[in-house]
């Protein structure tokens, strides 16, 4: 009726009439048509968002859980900074309350009072294993070389394995494939591509596992100009040209090698042993081929046996071995399987879990650790060892962000308060 009084009332001025109508009818429809496409971006941005969030969920998990575990360090300080902001910001909003008129004065009051009462509530609800009782510190987690030192040298090497050896750590921690004619070698990846020039020697076999070459074959690859082009933890800059020369003459060493480097230095040896694919002709004595060489390269009781395949015959066969498991169990399934040390990822720790291992003679040891915060809540938590890249980490002398509390009357010591000394 409107469009109709308009169109008359143009028509009389005007002489003509014009189907404002129609033009009111397009703009409706550029109005919906823009509205529908609008709610179909939210709705398609917000299908990618829970989407991605899923995926980042997965892929991420584990860094997620570092992220957890860093609050279980920093909480204590971030409460303290949060309540000194809390106070510091009583005074404007004070001044605020103060000037405003006294309707709703209350309730706006209420709200701070709240989330200000909140900040001291969370305490309760706080955890950190480096809040203890003073004289209750374990000792410090002893160091294994990941694959060597790979920040000073190419990974699963022997110049990686002499430089961690050389820094002063108390274990090696490596990977074994066992070779097409029957050599167990070093070597991490499925294939040799990563970290060796295989494209160059044998470039159509660079998709091939390496378990199916034989020990002639890996020894013509090197094994350490990847490292100095790659440069993978930005430490390259730091070697001398001699270290540089020697890194780009790096070969695949045989777990031979490696257990002679640690049987004259007195240390441990961690390896994970893969199990030849199908088809391969040591598939199924590739446990008895391993063992066979520990017995002539080192005491059995240095190494940390770490495959589960036929644990009870290995048990039985060599005793001496340190039967490690690579997940929690209970301690009567530990027990019943002979193990002597947990080899788990970092994110698991605990101090609870780790703590009911330790009276019975359980040690655990963490993976990968490489920050010294990390390391310190490795070192509240009880553990006996990380595997680490990073060196460095000998020179964390005393937890970092470590909150000592006065053991009151009523504290029971714990075990590492009656088995250890303190560390200051």
């Amino acid at each position: 009726c409107t469009v109709y009084v308009y169109c008359r009332f143009n028509f009389e001025t005007m002489g003509f009439w014009f189907p404002w109508s129609l033009v009111l009818l397009v703009i409706a429809a550029a109005l919906f048509t823009y509205i529908s496409l609008l709610l179909m971006g939210i709705v398609v941005t917000l299908a990618f968002s829970v989407s991605a969030m899923a995926v980042l969920s997965e892929v991420w998990s584990t860094e997620w859980k570092t992220l957890l575990l860093s609050l279980q360090v920093t909480a204590p300080f971030l409460h303290v900074g949060g309540v000194s902001f809390m106070t510091l910001l009583s005074w404007p909003i004070a001044l605020y309350f103060f000037r405003m008129n006294k309707r709703g004065k209350f309730s706006d009051q209420l709200v701070y009072i709240v989330a200000l009462f909140s900040f001291y509530l969370v305490p309760l609800a706080m955890y950190s294993p480096c809040i203890r009782a003073d004289g209750t510190l374990g000792p410090k987690p002893t160091l294994l070389g990941h694959r060597g030192a790979p920040m000073l040298a190419p990974e699963n090497t022997l110049m990686s394995f002499e430089s961690a050896l050389e820094a002063g750590v108390d274990g090696l921690k490596t990977d074994v494939t066992i070779s097409a004619d029957g050599v167990p070698f070093v070597m991490h990846d499925l294939t040799l591509q990563r970290t060796t020039n295989v494209e160059e020697v044998f470039p159509n076999r660079t998709h091939v596992p390496a378990a199916l070459f034989t020990w002639a074959d890996i020894q013509q690859l090197n094994a350490g100009a990847w490292f100095l082009s790659r440069d993978p933890f930005g430490t390259v800059s730091s070697l001398s040209p001699e270290q540089r020369a020697q890194a780009a003459n790096q070969t695949v060493p045989s777990l031979a090698d490696v257990l002679n480097l640690a049987s004259q230095a007195g240390k441990t040896v961690l390896f994970d042993l893969r199990q030849p694919p199908p088809g391969h002709p040591h598939r199924d004595n590739y446990l008895n081929i391993t063992l066979d060489l520990i017995h002539t390269h080192i005491n059995s009781s240095q190494v940390l046996w770490l495959p589960s395949e036929q644990r009870e015959k290995i048990q039985q066969m060599d005793p001496e071995l340190q039967q490690t498991a690579g997940q929690s169990a209970s301690i009567e399934e530990l027990h019943n399987n002979h193990i002597t040390t947990l080899n788990l990822h970092y994110s698991t720790m605990s101090l609870q879990q780790i703590s009911k291992y330790r009276p019975v003679n359980i040690s655990v040891n963490l993976y990968v650790v490489n920050e010294p915060w990390l390391y310190s809540v490795a070192w509240c938590s009880g553990a006996s060892s990380v595997t680490t890249n990073n060196l460095l980490l000998r020179d964390v002398h005393t937890p970092l962000l470590l909150v000592v509390r006065r053991a009151s009357h009523g504290d029971t010591p714990t075990h590492e308060q009656t088995h250890s000394k303190p560390h200051h």
